[in-house]
């Protein structure tokens, strides 16, 4: 019988049975549809479901208060919005509310009667760190995860925070940290007992980002060493530190123990402390700045017992230590380089009183406050083969800088330059009365120097000869460079032996009458061999007397007075050559000069014997003496 023929019954029956595996794939593929689909479900029912479990194996109270959604296929999940966290016991403080939570269950622990969650995300919300001594909110979860390690204890392999706001207490000083647009993964597979760590945050308007890799959370837990690898990276800089750490009875002080090396890099050394709320001793000083080497933390210590430290162009090598216990770091170190730039320390140091402006008539008014570079304790000891400032080149260099909330030292222990031997002392102290201003203490000593070749590297001409010795000691306060100028007090000593003067010829000056040969062979060839030159300036509120300046040659004797007006930077004084008296005890009268003007303009005149230099009798300047004409102005360097 041909197909589809036969009577209707028999055709309706083969339809049928035609029609029902279809329709069953049917239903099989509306309900796979389905459960893949999330369903909205009471939110109460759904808190209920998971919270008991979540109660009992992280201590955590669960509520809710947005929509609650359930999907079973491809795997089991659960979200809930306006979600609550709280300790189950203790304080009813949250530990984290608003925001979404997204759970997904295993699905043979939930076949089984069972709740286990292998991953949980919260998207938005805020977390609630402990701010307080007495804030234990975090106590009860805290001692419930730890199970989590055992063998054999299920646990979360992915934890996810997306856009959280998180809050807690800063450690160093105890105030109270917001961090905004937190993103963290926490992963932990079931086949690896390695934890893996990536997150990023804003805080203090700036982004930043940061990776922890290969720690083992149960050898922690047990106070076994666990490997670990951490890079952060923010806009100003970067770090990375690779090595093992310990914790509790893993350490030998019962805290945190870390090993290995490290690398900290930050184009800019105040902008990386400003962002994180931080701070050091010198740092505003400091711009470029990259540590690297080994490490060993011991509690709140940092030991690096072999470090590379690059400060702007300057690179050392030796050890250290930063303590952060009490809230304030403590730096020790000894550090040693071959070569030395200073440049940048006097370009910051003229710019804050003002010397680096061409047209400045006179001193800073910036702030001496020493606030700013007291933030941390330091005790630095630095040596150098050889340290250039500007056109000088120091060798040998040995010194130490001391900074305490007390105040900054500064001491250089030894130095050559240009064949002398150089010492000094540097000491800051916030006075008692007004922190803003700060007292001032300078000492110092060479001893050996070769002033002329100190002039040359100075671009100058070289018109002295003679190794020359001297001290300086200088103290004042003030709250800014100018005021500090006008409240200075001190003495300062220079001496020649056995010198020489190059480009003039003093006994043929005082025989022509006060008038230097013209010329330039005359330049060339005259010379003042001398037994003697020396010169005291006493400093009385920013005013140096000059006293005692002499000068001793075997044809004659000059002599130099008049002041220093560091306030107004002038120079005024009267310089007179004296001839050896003849045999028969006469002499008469020699040339006298003025020397007057402006330090970067001085100007020489010849004066009478009667003019006073442009000087009173008390010493003090008279206005309107620097312009008056007299010698060439290149003659200046020759005068006494």
């Amino acid at each position: 019988m041909p197909e589809g023929s036969g009577p209707p019954s028999a055709r309706s029956a083969q339809s049928l049975r035609r029609l029902v595996p279809l329709l069953g794939l049917g239903a099989v593929a509306a309900g796979l549809a389905g459960a893949c689909l999330p369903w909205t479900v009471p939110t109460q029912r759904a808190v209920a479901f998971v919270g008991g479990p979540l109660a009992q194996s992280y201590g955590i109270a669960l509520t809710a208060s947005g929509p609650a959604e359930v999907a079973l296929l491809p795997l089991p999940r659960l979200s809930l919005g306006g979600v609550r966290f709280a300790a189950t016991a203790g304080d009813a403080a949250p530990l984290a509310e608003g925001g979404a939570l997204k759970l997904q269950l295993n699905l043979f622990a939930l076949l089984a009667g069972r709740i286990e969650v292998n991953t949980a995300s919260l998207e938005g919300g805020t977390v609630s760190l402990p701010t307080r001594d007495d804030d234990a909110r975090w106590a009860a979860p805290r001692a419930q995860a730890a199970r989590l390690v055992e063998p054999g204890s299920a646990h979360p392999r992915r934890l996810t925070l997306s856009q959280v706001t998180v809050t807690g207490r800063d450690p160093r000083d105890g105030r109270v940290q917001t961090a905004r647009e937190v993103d963290l993964t926490v992963s932990w597979p079931s086949w690896s007992a390695q934890v893996d760590v990536a997150g990023a945050f804003r805080w203090n308007a700036v982004p930043a980002r940061f990776t922890l890799t290969g720690l083992r959370v149960a050898d922690l837990a047990t106070g076994a060493r666990s490997p670990f690898a951490a890079t952060a990276d923010w806009p100003a800089g970067s770090l990375s530190v690779e090595g093992e750490g310990s914790l509790g009875s893993g350490s030998p002080d019962g805290g945190l123990a870390l090993t290995g090396s490290a690398s900290l890099r930050t184009r800019s050394l105040p902008e990386t402390l400003g962002w994180m709320g931080g701070d050091l001793a010198l740092s505003p000083m400091i711009e470029a700045f990259a540590l690297a080497g080994a490490f060993e933390v011991r509690d709140r210590t940092l030991l690096l017992p072999s470090l590379r430290l690059d400060v702007g162009d300057n690179r050392f090598e030796g050890a250290g230590s930063v303590a952060l216990a009490g809230g304030r770091p403590a730096i020790q170190a000894t550090l040693a380089a071959e070569t030395l730039n200073l440049a940048p320390l006097v370009a910051e140091t003229l710019r804050l009183f003002g010397l680096d402006e061409a047209e400045a008539a006179g001193w800073s008014g910036r702030s001496l406050a020493l606030h700013p570079l007291t933030g941390g304790d330091l005790d630095l000891r630095v040596s150098a083969g050889g340290a250039r400032m500007g056109p000088l080149l120091f060798e040998d260099v040995a010194a130490s800088v001391l900074v305490r909330r007390g105040g900054i030292e500064a001491a250089l222990s030894r130095a050559t330059l240009q064949g002398g031997l150089v010492k000094g002392r540097l000491g800051l102290t916030p006075a008692a009365d007004d922190p803003r201003r700060t007292e001032v203490r300078l000492q110092g000593a060479f001893d050996g120097l070769d002033l002329g070749a100190v002039l040359v590297d100075l671009g100058q001409d070289r018109w002295v000869f003679g190794a020359a010795r001297g001290q300086v000691a200088l103290e004042g306060a003030g709250a800014t460079p100018d005021v500090l100028m006008r409240h200075l007090d001190g003495r300062a000593t220079l001496a020649v032996d056995g010198g020489a003067l190059a480009g003039i010829d003093l006994a043929d000056v005082v025989h022509r009458n006060g008038t230097p040969a013209a010329g330039a062979l005359a330049r060339r060839n005259g010379r003042t061999a001398f037994e003697h030159a020396g010169l005291t300036l006493r400093v009385v509120d920013g005013v140096g007397e000059i006293a005692d300046g002499v000068l001793r040659t075997s044809a004659l004797t000059g002599t130099l007075t008049g002041a220093v007006v560091l306030p107004e930077r002038r120079f005024e004084a009267r310089a007179q050559l004296l001839p050896r008296a003849a045999a028969d005890g006469t002499a008469r009268p020699g040339p006298t000069y003025a020397i007057a003007g402006p330090w970067d303009a001085v100007v020489v005149r010849k004066a009478a014997p009667e003019d006073g230099g442009g000087l009173t009798s008390t010493g003090a300047l008279r206005p309107g003496t620097a312009g008056r004409p007299g010698l060439p102005a290149a003659a200046r360097a020759y005068a006494p």
